[in-house]
């Protein structure tokens, strides 16, 4: 892989990531652009103790904008966006309008491919190792950051989740404290060792792994199952094997793994819901794609695994966050995980 950093025109940091060790990245952003001026506040909720990011700046940004117009994909054809090459494999740059900033973290955007009409399951499994490099090398430089406690990579794909840009992209966050999920995974995995003098997550593999009803898929390295009290219709979380803390710490074997069966993953939540009306038979699923790492300090305890869930729990049904779930943190879930399981299991190609 070969990195190559670079500025845009208003002073933001953009990274190139290539295969081709001998390609040349150099192109000028010809944009005029204003400095970014983002004064994000972080306030804190007495009653629960969560601290909520007030990021009122980010009103204006872009919102889906027509496919011509996209600022994702390459600089072509007189048009200019956010990357200034003609082309490129994957790139990651700050975004414009962060909800985290300066001393209060930072937030960057990762594009999958130069290609606007395809998604992350389109990828080859080379390229999608190389956005696995991204992403690890982004958790490295990111969480040493004196202002950084964890740094969370994800993927939200579809307008039915919130996307206001179509073309295929995640964002990583460099959270300047722990997040409210994670402080409580942290809790959990203490209480775990606390009584049992076992690792929780560990635990929750193998008992995954010893449970064919609610396994998806397996390989040497990595496992991917429907939880035991699965949230989401269609969720699955993949482990490897071997307890890391964060992508830093994968070795050659569990990257090389990878790419095909979390390829093989996203493929399986696109046939969930045959539609012949829809392009290629097939009603894309729309999903939240999750890295979970330890902070920075304390809570090693937790595990590195991916967390990928869909919000359509049929052709024409969305699982909404309502009463119970948005008031109460309450989920109920319609569907159960060993049924999800099956049919994601069927789901192949």
């Amino acid at each position: 892989m070969k990195k190559t950093v670079t500025k845009l025109a208003d002073g933001r940091e953009l990274l190139y990531f290539d295969t081709d060790e001998a390609v040349a990245r150099d192109t000028p952003d010809l944009r005029s652009l204003d400095p970014v001026d983002s004064r994000p506040e972080l306030r804190r909720d007495p009653a629960t103790g969560d601290w909520v990011t007030i990021a009122s700046h980010r009103q204006a940004r872009t919102h889906r904008p027509p496919a011509d117009a996209c600022p994702l994909c390459p600089s072509r054809d007189g048009r200019l966006g956010e990357v200034p090459a003609a082309d490129y494999e994957t790139v990651v740059f700050e975004n414009r309008f962060p909800s985290l900033a300066g001393e209060l973290g930072r937030c960057e955007v990762v594009c999958f491919t130069p290609d606007h009409e395809t998604s992350f399951a389109d990828l080859s499994p080379a390229r999608a190792r190389l956005v696995l490099d991204a992403w690890t090398d982004r958790t490295a430089a990111l969480s040493a950051r004196p202002d950084t406690a964890q740094v969370y990579c994800f993927e939200n794909r579809g307008a039915e989740i919130g996307v206001t840009l179509s073309h295929p992209h995640g964002q990583i966050y460099a959270f300047p404290r722990i997040t409210p999920r994670t402080t409580k995974m942290i809790t959990a995995a203490a209480a775990h060792r606390a009584a049992t003098g076992r690792n929780l997550f560990e635990d929750l593999l193998a008992e995954a792994r010893a449970t064919p009803e609610r396994l998806v898929s397996t390989g040497t390295h990595w496992t991917a199952f429907v939880p035991y009290a699965a949230r989401w219709p269609y969720e699955v979380h993949l482990h490897p094997h071997r307890r890391v803390p964060d992508l830093t710490a994968l070795n050659e074997a569990e990257r090389a793994e990878f790419p095909t069966l979390y390829l093989d993953l996203l493929r399986r939540f696109d046939r969930l819901f045959p539609d012949p009306a829809a392009p290629g038979g097939l009603l894309p699923a729309p999903y939240v794609s999750a890295w979970h790492q330890a902070p920075r300090e304390g809570g090693r305890e937790l595990a590195l695994h991916l967390e990928l869930f869909t919000v359509r729990r049929g052709p024409a049904k969305l699982k909404h966050l309502a009463g119970t779930e948005s008031g109460m943190e309450a989920f109920i879930n319609d569907i159960a995980p060993e049924e999800a399981a099956r049919r994601l299991r069927e789901a192949h190609g």
